[in-house]
């Protein structure tokens, strides 16, 4: 009697990609074409979202699939940056858009943090393996700029400098680890309505946005120092999202209270980072928050993380 065989898995590639913080965030007057220039320094946190792209029968088409925290405020159609990274890199590369996408979730949804835009990245990187269609990384930062000002960040990882819409990105040395704390509230904040309440605050005029003003910030990396950090945490946009949310004021007032070494709202918000001592600091001011109500769920982690890359290859790509 010949021995049952089971059917080899399809081939398939998983790629992680991390969160973000903007560790600054300066923003100019809006421009004609609609977006305002931004002057960012952007952290990559270890904070992970996973995309595992799965071989499909041809003809098949993209479908996505997603699980983890807050897994059902994710759009699973064509509207997600996942799907569209795919499609995008199938028409710059000739190939069928042909693969099955499935996200882990491990960043919050609609926080300021990219965990969107980290799914994009991380689509890129693993339909490119699962496909061999061989794009350099330059080219996949140029089409990750296509899908999102973000997008570039994650696939690089580490700390950089963004500028343009975010989406020019110079490399920044940094020393040591440092540890952060991140109050997430359940309901999230429109990036264009922060961006339109901005404008209104500052009558749509100020200077254009410059890294240099960030000279202590970027000192401070280079040392390792997370006291010097806290104190030159900067977000030209925190003013507009308190306005929308005034409940984030307390959010920060709390995260002061625990001793933070600097505390802000996340980019666009409505996640508040908090910069601790150290591990166990973090753990202490995302503890305060529970205690105290002012956030719907508290996430820790450390900085910097690495971009986006393949963690686990199907075993036809091995």
């Amino acid at each position: 009697m010949r021995p049952h065989l089971a059917a080899a898995p399809p081939p398939s590639v998983r790629v992680r990609a991390p969160g973000k913080v903007n560790l600054s965030l300066r923003v100019g007057p809006v421009q004609e074409d609609g977006f305002h220039p931004l002057a960012t320094i952007f952290q990559a946190v270890a904070l992970f979202e996973d995309v595992t792209a799965t071989q499909v029968a041809p003809g098949a088409g993209v479908s996505l699939t997603v699980d983890g925290p807050q897994a059902g405020l994710v759009p699973l159609d064509a509207t997600n940056l996942a799907w569209r990274a795919a499609d995008l890199l199938a028409q710059h590369t000739g190939v069928p858009a042909d693969v099955a996408l499935h996200v882990t979730k491990g960043v919050p949804v609609a926080g300021g943090m990219a965990g969107g835009s980290a799914d994009a990245a991380a689509a890129l990187v693993a339909c490119d393996a699962l496909w061999d269609t061989g794009v350099s990384r330059s080219e996949l930062a140029m089409l990750a700029a296509e899908l999102g000002s973000d997008v570039p960040f994650p696939l690089m990882g580490h700390t950089a400098v963004g500028t343009g819409r975010g989406q020019l990105l110079t490399p920044a040395m940094t020393r040591g680890e440092f540890h952060w704390a991140f109050a997430v509230q359940a309901e999230g904040l429109s990036t264009p309505r922060v961006f339109a309440a901005y404008d209104e605050l500052t009558g749509g005029t100020g200077p254009a946005p410059d890294p240099a003003m960030d000279s202590a910030l970027m000192s401070a990396l280079r040392a390792g120092d997370p006291i010097a950090l806290g104190a030159a945490l900067h977000n030209d946009l925190q003013e507009a999202a308190l306005t929308l949310r005034p409940h984030l004021a307390e959010v920060l007032d709390v995260a002061q209270e625990a001793g933070a070494l600097g505390a802000m709202v996340s980019g666009s918000g409505p996640t508040v980072a908090a910069l601790g001592r150290s591990r166990r600091h973090a753990l202490a001011i995302a503890a305060t928050w529970t205690a105290r109500g002012v956030s719907d769920s508290v996430w820790c982690a450390t900085a910097p993380a690495h971009g986006a890359r393949v963690v686990a290859p199907g075993p036809a790509l091995r």
